[in-house]
C-alpha cells in the first residue's frame, strides 16, 4: 500500500541533475532508494516512467509514490533522551557524544532512532525502516541539537528547508593551533578520499560537491583555539574536514586528525572529537515559525576547555 503520491515542481536551481539525484535530495532519501523508487515505476516525470540518469528540466513535475514502509526491524529501546522540544509534527534532541543517531553494521541497537521509537508514537516513514523521522544528522561523536519528524509532510518541509539552506546550524568546536584570522570561510567541494573509500576530502573543483563553511575564533588558547562553525552547505564531515584542510583539526577527531590527535593525549577525558551542535534554526514545518534551540557545552568539552585555558599564555 502507498501512501498519497508526492508532487515536486523541479526549479531552476536544480535544472541538469540526475533524476535518482534529484529524488534523493529533495525527499531526503539516499540515492540507492531514490533508484529503486524510479526503478520500481513509482517516480514519475511529467507522469510517465524515465531513467535514473535523466536530466530534469525547470519546470518538470515529478511525482514520487513512497510505499508504506516496511515492518521495522528496528527495536524500540528505552533510552534517555534528553529533548529540548517537541510537538506533533517534531522532536527536538540534544545528543551526547557517542550516541549512533540510526542502525547501521555494527550498531544495531542502542541508536538514537531506537530511543526517539521508544518516545514518540510515530515517526515519518520516508527515511526507510531504519532511519524513521531522519531529516539530517550529526556523528557518533559529535554532540548537540538535532531534530526528527514525526510524520511525511514535516519531514518534506525539513528536507526542502536544509537544501534550500533555510536551516541554520552553529557549532563549536576546539582545534589544533589559531586560525591566523578572526574570521573566515573555507570553500572547498569535498568528496570520497581517493584511497581511503571511507574517508571524505577535499577534492580538485569538478570531483566532489560544493562545500562552504564560516568560521570565527572566539578563544585564543595557546596551542589551541575555541571555535564557531557555520556549515553553509551539509556534506559528509564537512566541519571535520575543511578545518583538518586549512590546518586546524580538530582535537580528538580520531579520523581527520592526523598525529596532531595524540598531542592531547591525557589532556582531558574526552572521546572523539571536540565537535558540538550548539543551535539549530528553522522554520516549524507546520506554522512557518521561526523556532530556534541551543544545546550547552556538554561536560567533557567543558573540562577540556577549562584544562587548556589553564594550561594557555593567557590563564598562567
Amino acid at each position: 500500500m502507498d501512501r498519497p503520491p508526492i508532487e515536486v515542481r523541479v526549479e531552476e536551481a536544480d535544472e541538469g541533475k540526475r533524476l535518482d539525484v534529484y529524488i534523493a535530495g529533495r525527499l531526503a532519501l539516499s540515492r540507492s532508494t531514490a533508484q529503486r523508487l524510479i526503478d520500481e515505476g513509482r517516480a514519475l516525470v511529467g507522469g510517465e516512467r524515465a531513467k535514473a540518469a535523466r536530466r530534469v528540466r525547470a519546470g518538470d513535475v515529478v511525482t514520487v509514490s513512497v510505499p508504506e514502509p516496511e515492518p521495522l526491524d528496528v527495536v524500540p529501546e528505552d533510552l534517555p533522551l534528553d529533548v529540548l522540544y517537541e510537538d506533533r509534527d517534531i522532536i527536538v534532541v540534544n545528543k551526547p557524544r557517542g550516541l549512533v543517531v540510526h542502525p547501521a553494521a555494527g550498531n544495531w541497537s542502542g541508536t538514537l532512532v531506537n530511543a526517539l521509537l521508544a518516545h514518540c508514537n510515530d515517526l515519518s516513514g520516508i527515511g526507510g525502516k531504519l532511519r524513521p523521522g531522519i531529516v539530517h544528522r550529526l556523528d557518533k561523536d559529535t554532540s548537540g541539537v538535532i531534530v526528527a519528524a514525526k510524520n511525511d509532510a514535516a519531514h518534506l518541509a525539513l528536507a526542502r528547508d536544509l537544501k534550500e539552506r533555510a536551516v541554520e546550524k552553529t557549532y563549536l568546536a576546539v582545534v589544533h593551533g589559531v586560525p591566523p584570522e578572526k574570521r573566515g570561510t573555507i570553500d572547498a567541494p569535498i568528496g570520497r578520499h581517493p584511497i581511503h573509500r571511507k574517508k571524505m576530502a577535499v577534492v580538485s573543483e569538478g570531483q566532489g560537491r560544493t562545500a562552504v563553511t564560516d568560521y570565527e575564533v572566539l578563544e585564543d588558547l595557546g596551542r589551541y583555539a575555541l571555535v564557531k562553525v557555520h556549515p553553509v552547505t551539509g556534506r559528509t564531515h564537512q566541519i571535520r574536514v575543511h578545518l583538518a584542510h586549512i590546518g586546524h583539526p580538530i582535537v580528538g577527531d580520531p579520523v581527520y586528525g592526523g598525529r596532531r590527535r595524540r598531542t592531547v593525549a591525557g589532556v582531558a577525558d574526552i572521546s572523539g572529537q571536540a565537535l558540538h551542535a550548539a543551535s539549530i534554526s528553522f522554520n516549524h514545518p507546520r506554522t512557518g515559525e521561526r523556532m530556534r534551540f541551543s544545546a550547552p557545552v556538554p561536560e567533557d568539552m567543558q573540562r577540556l576547555l577549562a584544562r587548556l585555558r589553564q594550561d594557555s599564555p593567557a590563564g598562567s
